[in-house]
């Protein structure tokens, strides 16, 4: 009986350790994907629509897209965080994020800082006029103008040229669609800022009364970029690559319909 017993027992035994081991390498084989880096995007949520909450408080826009199939294409992941303009750059040098996606424009003076991506978009600085503002049909109607910016941006720093940097009719805002709600309040009479965002703001606030100003003669093509810390090609290359993928293959072409129309 006890001989018995005892052969139980070992055949228990052995019984756990083949599960454990059978355990052991189901959990060192490599699940889909896996091995595959995943790097933190901060994006500022705030600039539909190329970046913003969806109703799931996800980050969603043309931004998020266009890195998310360029990140497939490149053999890597991303996984976006709602980060505040003010400071996103900071979260590079810091190693908080790897890439800034979020309407970056490319400029002379930001390259010194921080590395970037081939362009991704190609935008324009568009005034934004409120209703029963007469007279705006150039940038240079704005000198004797209040003007709303948000904080940090191309726009911010076109109109710091024509009024000055300490000029008290600069309104500055946290975001875009803050600065333009300015306008519409009539807190004061005009707002510069990128064309899409501006575009989208208007055509989504029908009743806002806002009037769009574009002027080609001062403000020159921009190009926006997805921005990484100062050095780090490796990642640059990959974004690159993705980015020539699916410019080749047709992806980015359904993402910027899916936006902007054809």
């Amino acid at each position: 009986m006890n001989l018995n017993r005892r052969w139980v027992l070992v055949g228990m035994v052995a019984a756990v350790l083949a599960a454990s081991g059978c355990s052991k390498k189901d959990e060192a084989a490599p699940a889909d994907g896996a091995g595959v880096k995943e790097y933190i995007v901060a994006s500022d949520a705030a600039y539909a629509p190329f970046e913003f909450q969806n109703d799931k408080n996800e980050v969603a826009g043309f931004s998020v897209d266009v890195l998310s199939a360029a990140a497939e294409k490149g053999g890597f992941k991303v996984k976006f965080v709602n980060t505040p303009w003010e400071g996103i750059f900071a979260t590079l040098e810091q190693g908080d994020r790897d890439i800034v996606s979020s309407s970056v424009t490319i400029t002379d003076e930001r390259k010194e800082s921080m590395d970037f991506s081939d362009p991704y978009f190609e935008a324009r600085q568009l005034i934004a006029v409120g209703k029963g503002v007469a007279g705006v049909k150039s940038f240079q109607d704005l000198k004797d103008k209040k003007v709303s910016v948000q904080t940090g941006t191309t726009g911010d720093a076109v109109v710091q040229k024509l009024l000055g940097k300490t000029s008290p009719d600069i309104k500055r805002f946290e975001s875009m669609p803050l600065a333009l709600k300015e306008v519409e309040s009539g807190g004061v009479e005009a707002s510069v800022g990128d064309n899409g965002v501006v575009i989208n703001y208007v055509k989504n606030n029908p009743g806002s009364g806002l009037a769009t100003v574009e002027d080609t003669q001062s403000f020159k093509p921009e190009f926006y970029g997805f921005a990484v810390k100062k050095g780090n090609t490796e990642l640059v290359q990959k974004i690159n690559k993705g980015l020539a993928a699916i410019k080749a293959d047709g992806t980015y072409d359904t993402i910027y319909k899916k936006y902007f129309g054809s």
